[in-house]
């Protein structure tokens, strides 16, 4: 037992429990009165309901590059991800984690829209997919129209149906605007990084915690949507040194 004169506490938020972050410190603050909102993953891979056998088989792991996501009323983004057995994850789908899973918090699921031909017009995608194709399947016709094959093809077939692939118009509209069904993120212990933590109305302006005296709270378990890289590790530095000159400071004036 260390009966010290202050605590800084950087006890990290939960997802990455391997490493020791795995959120057991939020029932003993919660047992001092500290309010503490749940962990939730950020950063992170969503789940699709499922994904047809043969496109898990075939292209878990492949990468759908140059393509862009958006959400209902959102603002398209331009990136890449990958698509896995289980659903989607990558830079593009880190980028828009926070909003795709609160959508998910609201109503249980969130359709969102893949462009997989950013840099077409959907006019110039019908034009091309109008032209003859003789005896080629809408495979090759695809792949010699608009060079859209491979991973983009596959799950342009998963989530379309037979009178959409066979309408040049709808086609192109499925193509700039394919929707994809999420329902969950990924379990906590798999993302990058964690949202929720220390609710900032139960700390001073010092960073120390209102309902403990003398113990202060610093980087990601603290209430934020802690981002990934060397953003996380800049801002987990700065809150660190915020709270270190604090607790000097508390020290100080006792």
């Amino acid at each position: 037992l260390i009966d010290a004169h202050a605590t800084l506490l950087a006890l990290g938020g939960g997802s990455w429990a391997r490493l020791g972050s795995d959120g057991a410190w939020v029932p003993q603050l919660e047992a001092r009165g500290v309010a503490v909102a749940a962990l939730q993953p950020t950063n992170c891979g969503f789940e699709v309901a499922g994904w047809s056998a043969h496109l898990r088989e075939r292209f878990a792991g492949a990468p759908l590059k140059t393509v862009t996501l958006r959400l209902p009323g959102g603002t398209p983004r331009r990136g890449e991800f990958v698509l896995t057995a289980s659903g989607i994850e990558g830079s593009l789908v880190y980028a828009l984690s926070a909003p795709i899973r609160e959508a998910i918090n609201r109503s249980g699921n969130v359709r969102i829209e893949l462009d997989l031909l950013p840099d077409r017009s959907a006019e110039q995608i019908a034009r091309a997919l109008a032209r003859p194709r003789g005896s080629q399947s809408m495979a090759k016709h695809l792949h010699r129209q608009l060079r859209l094959d491979g991973v983009k093809a596959a799950l342009l077939r998963e989530l379309t149906d037979a009178a959409t692939f066979a309408d040049p118009q709808a086609l192109a509209q499925a193509i700039k605007a394919l929707p994809i069904t999420l329902v969950r993120p990924r379990p906590l212990d798999e993302a990058i990084s964690s949202a929720g933590g220390v609710r900032f109305a139960e700390l001073d302006e010092n960073l120390m915690l209102r309902q403990v005296p003398g113990v202060f709270c610093a980087g990601e378990m603290l209430d934020w949507e802690a981002p990934t890289g060397g953003y996380l590790l800049t801002a987990c530095f700065a809150s660190g040194r915020a709270a270190a000159e604090g607790l000097l400071s508390w020290l100080d004036a006792r």
